[in-house]
């Protein structure tokens, strides 16, 4: 078994003039969760569409699970699942006859389908609305039966775009516990998200993406070290939070007098050794550091 069950190197994608994905690199190791974070309109689900094999890449190469999402799409395809933004079941058809339809047709026998479609429907907490139609389905039951469909037969890679997007805290902590199962059952999961606190939660690696490049990638501690240490790794945009703009601009100092500091910001060692070094004070009092109760 390869280290990794995704290698893609300059992954390019572009619709007309505009570049959705402008030369993603990404590792991926099995056996994990990898998560793509990022706000609306970085690139997640082009990414996620190209490595699928549902979109051409226009540039760059891409392999998962050894295999060239190209000139081996089939391949790629035979071992991978994915479960989209949106529902795609059929919302007239009952929780468990849409399992056994897909049972079907990945070639269980009639019993089998029944069987297979029932044990899913127990796992996911579904039983007792198995035979409503889907359209009667909550939001969150509607993502737990869309993500069990994607688990009819057992996939060695499983891809999830956005899959707690819109869901309440209850059904976002149903659709963590499934991720965990599915690691703990053998499955590599590649999620995308918009929030922070779910690939802090779920992922043990993390890309970060905007306008379609990958700007810092790392574990959540490495990812929150960086932050601290002040490098370039920009902290990820939170959705229904306005994005920070420019900070305001400082007025220049006058010529022939040092530049001023504010003094809230300095302590009363760092001002002593401004007044030795001929520093004048901005007319500010310093604060009473507080002890602590």
């Amino acid at each position: 078994m390869s280290e990794f069950a995704i290698e893609a190197h300059a992954l390019t994608k572009a619709f007309g003039k505009a570049r959705a994905v402008d030369g993603v690199d990404l590792a991926v190791r099995t056996g994990g969760v990898y998560a793509i974070l990022g706000p609306n309109g970085a690139g997640k689900t082009t990414t996620v569409r190209m490595l699928s094999t549902l979109l051409p890449p226009d540039g760059g190469t891409a392999r998962v699970l050894g295999h060239d999402v190209v000139t081996e799409a089939d391949r790629v395809r035979g071992r991978i699942s994915l479960t989209g933004q949106f529902a795609s079941l059929d919302q007239d058809l009952t929780g468990r006859e849409n399992l056994v339809l897909l049972g079907r047709l990945f070639g269980f026998r009639g019993r089998e389908a029944h069987d297979r479609a029932d044990e899913l429907l127990a796992v996911f907490e579904l039983t007792d609305a198995a035979n409503r139609p889907v359209k009667t389905y909550s939001g969150g039951m509607r993502r737990r039966v869309d993500i069990a469909a994607g688990l009819v037969v057992q996939p060695d890679l499983m891809f999830l775009d956005e899959p707690t997007t819109g869901l309440d805290p209850r059904s976002r902590n149903q659709v963590w516990q499934i991720v965990r199962a599915l690691v703990a059952a053998g499955t590599t999961v590649l999620l995308t998200t918009q929030y922070l606190d779910e690939a802090d939660q779920l992922a043990d690696r993390i890309a970060v993406i905007d306008h379609g490049r990958v700007i810092a990638e790392g574990t959540s501690g490495e990812l929150q070290g960086v932050r601290r240490l002040g490098r370039a790794a920009p902290a990820a945009h939170r959705p229904g939070r306005p994005r920070p703009g420019p900070g305001p601009a400082r007025r220049p100092a006058r010529r022939g007098r040092p530049p001023r500091r504010r003094t809230g910001d300095l302590d009363r060692a760092s001002l002593r050794r401004g007044r030795r070094a001929g520093v004048r004070r901005a007319g500010r009092a310093v604060p009473r550091r507080r002890r602590d109760r």
